[in-house]
């Protein structure tokens, strides 16, 4: 036990843990250490930096200040759940002798419906970038991948050159906690990524090296706020009225799918979800659209 258990000590041999022991990647560790220094914030609003100062009732204290923040309930979900492996790892480094969040509930989430974007709105999107120049075919190729293989951004923006079989039709991805995963490629994502490829990348590279795939004019890799800002960009073109994220790329590939028969284990493969549960969600998806498309179209909707 250190002699002087302080909040922020704590928080970071945790990250070094999480990135070093379990083998997190940046983007995940980056997610915790994002949420436990918001709750670092919290601690030293009230003078409280002694670990041990720490019980249940100030953990429900913070869910309030959290949903007078105007936090969703699954936004409050996460950052118990992130408290929660963090006082384990103090339990079982024995710095703590229990862990305060153990008797707190999880909030209610309910069923959240992610946005979709139909096939119409999907094509217009993936038709917004100007193919006449290498930006343009980047951007197309990486629309088309987020599509046809229902990739996180944060997958997409960490593709290597090698992690694409363009023979075979594959893409190897590293998804959460570095867990590998193969995704079939669409036919028209894979001749996007392999026009990029060759006629794009080595004019924005201009006989740089970099390993990554998507790279920008200057030679460095694309960044997910780079990306973001991309699809808002092309989203506004296409004239688009929804809310356009990455996800929602990653949404409508599942949604798709499975409106069009896929089987729910081979789409949680490819989403890579450990829980089935989590892919279940865009069952509720399809279900809301054909109910959408009944009350519409037939007579008596």
């Amino acid at each position: 036990m250190p002699s002087i258990p302080v909040f922020t000590q704590c928080m970071d041999r945790y990250l070094a843990f999480l990135a070093l022991e379990k083998g997190l990647n940046r983007t995940t560790v980056s997610a915790y250490s994002s949420d436990l220094m918001r709750f670092s914030r919290f601690l030293d609003s009230r003078q409280i930096d002694d670990i041990h100062a720490i019980h249940t009732s100030l953990i429900l204290t913070y869910l309030i200040h959290l949903r007078n923040k105007k936090l969703g309930a699954r936004s409050r979900a996460r950052h118990l759940v992130t408290l929660r492996g963090f006082f384990k790892y103090l339990v079982m480094e024995k710095m703590i002798p229990a862990d305060p969040t153990q008797s707190v509930d999880l909030p209610k989430t309910g069923i959240s419906l992610p946005d979709v974007l139909d096939v119409e709105e999907v094509q217009a999107l993936l038709a917004a970038p100007n193919t006449q120049t290498p930006e343009g075919l980047r951007d197309t190729a990486m629309l088309e991948l987020l599509y046809g293989a229902g990739l996180r951004v944060s997958e997409l923006i960490g593709l290597e050159v090698n992690g694409i079989n363009m023979e075979a039709g594959f893409v190897r991805v590293a998804g959460k906690g570095d867990k590998e995963r193969i995704v079939p490629i669409g036919r028209m994502a894979l001749t996007a990524v392999q026009t990029y490829a060759e006629q794009a990348r080595p004019v924005l590279l201009k006989q740089r090296t970099c390993h990554d795939l998507f790279v920008t004019r200057r030679g460095g890799a694309m960044t997910r706020q780079g990306f973001w800002t991309l699809i808002r960009r092309y989203a506004s073109q296409a004239g688009l009225t929804k809310k356009v994220t990455p996800h929602s790329l990653r949404h409508s590939f599942a949604t798709h799918l499975l409106e069009g028969g896929a089987d729910l284990r081979a789409v949680q493969l490819m989403l890579g979800h450990a829980d089935i549960s989590t892919t279940q969600i865009y069952t509720h998806v399809a279900q809301h659209q054909l109910l959408a498309a009944h009350r519409k179209y037939h007579p008596r909707g």
